[in-house]
């Protein structure tokens, strides 16, 4: 296991954690869905932002030629 580490929050902030936390599941456990849960959100986002670009001037990589 590695280093425990330790973050400073607000006691506002540490309820809502609390309140988030199912039974029997860790901080550590909570957080790092919390975290994943981000980065799925902001990859969803930026293929939204990706598809709706206009196509002019890309080349698909299958088109592309050594």
């Amino acid at each position: 296991m590695s280093a425990v580490k330790r973050i400073p929050v607000t006691e506002p902030v540490w309820k809502d954690l609390a309140e988030m936390r199912a039974a029997g599941q860790t901080y550590t456990d909570l957080l790092s869905e919390m975290i994943e849960d981000r980065k799925k959100r902001r990859l969803e986002e930026d293929v939204k932002i990706w598809s709706g670009r206009k196509k002019k001037g890309y080349v698909s990589l299958s088109e592309i030629k050594d």
